[in-house]
């Protein structure tokens, strides 16, 4: 006993028992990382389930979906360990370099990237499309909260709001060319999070939300954004159209609303669901794929899932109250911001209360680039409230 209460006072590392409390490893929030885990897994059942009537019909194995979205989960866990090892402020001296990296993979994408439905988002790398957008996200927000985290201050001030306009100006007009108008809108939310938070003045986050509705009007007047993209928005606006070039679009949203009513309280149950069952509901497994959910499961599933969500999100709050720094608090800001604002977007559109725009359901829609960049945020996250005793 002595030797140990020796060894104790000499702030040896004997493991978890007797490391420092201010030890990283014994300060990872593990709510926030079962919640993580368990809307993976969520992810999992329901890209199986609404891509299972698709490959049976093409008489292809049936898992495929399923077993790909699990190594794109296995891929963003090694992501999210390795940013957990590194202090959050080692990222914040390299916002730089990672944020030209950003924008040199944003400029070539739309030189050499693949193009689908007229669009170029990703790189094709075998069967693996990468999308340099996801990846934009934590590269804008961390360089963004370096940048303000410098100034000392309670307030923004006018000079540098200017410049962080710019810096999430520039990925923001890039990511609309290609284009992308979900991708666009979640850094502009991001940065009204960062911003609001470092004490920017209320009439600054209104130049901002104007800058970005500008950016996209200019776009769409001057041809830069695909009909596709346009025709979007009409089907919004004109949900009940039968016009045959909107038909397509409404067919997605109406058929995704039907998906969610027919769950009712408990659902169809698994694999039960006729219009997942049926393949009725096109990119069910991306775009749409809390109507799989919400079908097969109910409104308990569905409200299972937003409590996961909503836990997540009060997880990163507390920890951006946590924080010991302007640096980690901004981080947290943003994530929660970037999580708020996807989450309300991909349920509002399978809901038909908000325009489609493709963004998909953070860690449950299938995707392996949306899930890396989502476990690299959350990483940064959990780095933060790591080290919030040192």
């Amino acid at each position: 006993m002595a030797l140990l209460t020796a060894r104790r006072k000499a702030g040896l590392n004997l493991g978890t028992l007797t490391s420092s409390r201010a030890d990283p490893q014994r300060n990872i929030d593990w709510i926030l990382l079962a919640c993580t885990a368990l809307l993976a897994v969520i992810g999992v059942a329901a890209v199986y389930s609404s891509t299972r009537p698709l490959m049976l019909r093409q008489g292809i194995d049936p898992f495929l979906y399923a077993e790909r979205q699990v190594i794109f989960l296995i891929i963003a866990a090694a992501a999210m360990a390795v940013v957990m090892a590194f202090d959050y402020r080692w990222f914040g001296e390299r916002s730089g370099a990672l944020y030209g990296a950003t924008l040199l993979a944003l400029v070539l994408v739309l030189i050499v990237g693949a193009v689908r439905s007229g669009a170029r988002l990703s790189f094709d790398v075998g069967p693996i499309a990468v999308q340099p957008a996801e990846f934009a996200k934590a590269a804008v927000l961390v360089v963004l909260a370096w940048f303000l985290a410098e100034e000392r201050s309670d307030d923004v001030s006018y000079p540098r709001f200017v410049t962080s306009l710019l810096m999430v100006g520039a990925p923001v007009v890039l990511i609309v060319l290609q284009p992308d108008l979900g991708g666009a809108s979640v850094l502009v939310a991001a940065a009204v999070g960062v911003l609001l938070v470092a004490g920017a003045k209320v009439r600054y986050i209104a130049l901002v939300t104007t800058l970005g509705l500008a950016t996209v009007a200019a776009a769409l007047f001057a041809g830069l954004v695909d009909r596709y993209q346009l025709g979007r928005i009409e089907a919004f606006i004109n949900q009940n159209s039968t016009e045959e070039r909107l038909q397509r679009l409404v067919y997605q949203v109406r058929f995704a609303k039907r998906a969610v009513s027919t769950g009712g309280l408990t659902g169809q149950g698994w694999l039960e669901g006729p219009l997942t069952n049926g393949g009725y509901v096109p990119l069910q497994w991306s775009d749409f794929v809390f109507s799989a959910i919400t079908e097969q499961f109910g409104m308990i599933g569905g409200g299972v899932v937003l409590g996961l969500l909503v836990i997540m999100m009060l997880r990163i709050w507390r920890t951006a109250q946590l924080a010991k720094d302007r640096l980690g608090a901004y981080l947290c800001a943003g994530v929660l911001s970037m999580l708020l604002w996807q989450v309300f977007q991909n349920i509002g559109m399978t809901m038909g209360i908000m325009p489609v725009t493709g963004l998909p359901l953070p860690l449950v829609s299938y995707g392996g680039s949306g899930a890396v960049a989502w476990a690299i945020m959350l990483g940064l996250v959990q780095s933060v409230h790591m080290r919030r005793l040192r």
